[in-house]
């Protein structure tokens, strides 16, 4: 959490670095109008993707299949207008990793792998060894047998 906070503070400041060093190479105006170009392609893009998975997703759904890999891909397109609409280049760079599908597909394949590894930390856990488990056709409740003495006081 200290790292994301951390993140955080120091993000605008680099964005603002990385700005007057990019105004003083190009010229300020320039430089503002690559600003708000990135912030227009951000806001095209939100626009563009957001209905285009909506889409996808609804035909995936009539397919009668899951649209997980939709959802994550319209996700990632999302992040990556988001960014775009922050203004700032490093951002913008960001947001571009965002939208090329090389490095969606790459996203994608290590998200799954993080969450299939996650599925089976959980699963182990989950799993009880010393408990007997019942077959499929032998649905048993659990029984404890012990002996009881009633007490009227």
């Amino acid at each position: 959490m200290r790292a994301f906070l951390l993140l955080f503070l120091l993000f605008p400041v680099l964005e603002l670095f990385v700005f007057v060093k990019v105004s003083a190479a190009i010229g300020f105006f320039p430089a503002l109008l690559l600003i708000i170009a990135g912030s227009a392609l951000g806001v095209l893009v939100m626009r563009v993707a957001g209905l285009a998975t909506a889409l996808r997703a609804r035909e995936s759904l009539q397919r009668g299949e899951l649209p997980a890999e939709d959802m994550f891909q319209g996700m990632m397109l999302a992040v990556g207008g988001g960014l775009l609409l922050l203004p700032g280049f490093i951002s913008d760079v960001l947001g571009l990793l965002c939208l090329l599908p090389f490095t969606r597909h790459l996203a994608a394949r290590k998200m799954r792998e993080r969450a299939e590894a996650q599925a089976m930390r959980q699963r182990a856990f989950q799993d009880d060894p010393f408990q007997a488990r019942p077959r499929d056709g032998d649905h048993r409740p659990n029984v404890i047998e012990g002996e009881y003495e009633r007490r009227d006081k």
